[in-house]
């Protein structure tokens, strides 16, 4: 991908949220973590990008676990400072992992000290080049963007990827997360990127073609609640799956009983005991080929 020779991308997975690296003649940051199991692995490749140079900074684009569940071990390696969405500063200081989300969806994050905030306007130089902050609610409400204007390059997070986008979680407990999606689309059509970097998948450059599939799924969910809610379920489950690579079937009944995002959803949306939910998310995500089923037992397709 044509990349800004003070950029480099590491493509990670859907466990973990791809790492932006910038090493520019008077900065080092690294945008985005990954998840917290992988945080060895992201420290080393970290470690070999930089060639002995320290990290800086890292810059999360929001605070989901997979977005930045390696700034701990990077903190404590490096000693840099974190800069995370204003919004979210006094969650991260007080630790609140409710607010914050890693209860609610069952999910891990290591504790770290959050230096500095930013916010939508705010400007930040990272690899040379200057960066602008937006705001891209939906998927998050306080998730950002990083746009450079003089590279067309967009750095987007879960608000575009080349097939879609992140959950609209908002939607699960009852605020609005279709319109802001939507506003989220109208703002990347209107900087007609170069190049988008999502914060899953491949770097892309048709952006207008992402952004017609992204409208098309939007309006798809969007017509009906109980869709979006569905996706949710299927989502959630399957990060647990890669995460812990097998559930026995009595564990994955357990999660649609215990996940508060899972009981959320079944309670507000998808009316039913959670065994049979657990059956419904386990042979949704077979007939996808995400997951198989083998002697009481769901295994991660890879």
């Amino acid at each position: 991908m044509p990349l800004p020779p003070t950029m480099r991308v590491f493509e990670r997975g859907w466990l973990s949220a791809n790492n932006i690296l910038f090493v520019g003649r008077a900065d080092t940051t690294l945008v985005d973590t990954g998840y917290v199991t992988h945080a060895p692995q992201t420290l080393a490749l970290v470690e070999r990008a930089l060639q002995g140079r320290p990290l800086e900074r890292i810059v999360n684009t929001h605070l989901h676990a997979d977005h930045c569940g390696g700034n701990a071990a990077l903190q404590e390696a490096f000693g840099c400072r974190i800069a995370i969405p204003e919004f979210e500063a006094g969650k991260v200081r007080t630790w609140d992992e409710d607010a914050l989300s890693y209860r609610a969806t069952g999910q891990q994050c290591a504790r770290f000290n959050a230096d500095d905030t930013i916010a939508p306007g705010d400007m930040l130089t990272m690899g040379d080049l200057a960066w602008q902050v937006l705001s891209a609610p939906g998927h998050d409400p306080h998730a950002l963007l990083f746009w450079c204007a003089r590279e067309g390059v967009l750095i987007a997070g879960d608000a575009l990827w080349q097939n879609g986008f992140g959950v609209i979680f908002p939607e699960l407990a009852g605020e609005p997360g279709f319109d802001a999606v939507r506003a989220t689309l109208d703002l990347i059509a209107s900087l007609r990127p170069r190049l988008v970097i999502p914060g899953h998948g491949a770097p892309f450059t048709d952006a207008d073609a992402a952004l017609q599939r992204a409208y098309g799924r939007l309006d798809y969910l969007a017509a009906d609640p109980v869709r979006n809610a569905e996706n949710a379920v299927k989502v959630l489950l399957k990060f647990l799956l890669i995460e812990r690579r097998a559930l026995p079937l009595a564990e994955v009944e357990t999660l649609f009983e215990t996940v508060p995002l899972l009981v959320l959803a079944r309670e507000r949306f998808l009316p039913r005991p959670a065994a049979a939910l657990a059956q419904w998310a386990i042979r949704a995500l077979e007939k996808t080929g995400a997951a198989q089923l083998r002697d009481g037992v769901l295994v991660d397709s890879a």
